[in-house]
């Protein structure tokens, strides 16, 4: 039998499980209080994300002058770099 025909005609589609991450900006973080606990039901709640997410990342773009304790999913060495410079924590679950 050739191949053609023993290919299938509909093939896989991965949209159903792909993961779908909420990117935040560390210059986002700054719309907190100082010393607040920033997670994915802050981010609700103060309008940075608009539904829930499968996991929160935290990416390095723009200062950060206040001190959070962020938990978060996934962060880039910079936003790390960048919440632990301001003297906050980053604790990634």
């Amino acid at each position: 039998m050739p191949l053609i025909r023993r290919i299938p005609k509909r093939g896989f589609n991965n949209s159903n499980f792909k993961t779908v991450f909420a990117v935040i900006n560390v210059v986002a973080l700054e719309h907190f209080e100082s010393g607040s606990t920033v997670d994915e039901e802050a981010l609700l709640s103060a309008g940075l994300i608009r539904r829930p997410y499968d996991l929160v990342k935290i990416l390095g773009d723009g200062p950060l002058q206040k001190k959070l304790n962020v938990v978060a999913d996934r962060a880039s060495a910079t936003a790390r770099a960048t919440i632990e410079k301001a003297g906050g924590t980053l604790l990634i679950k």
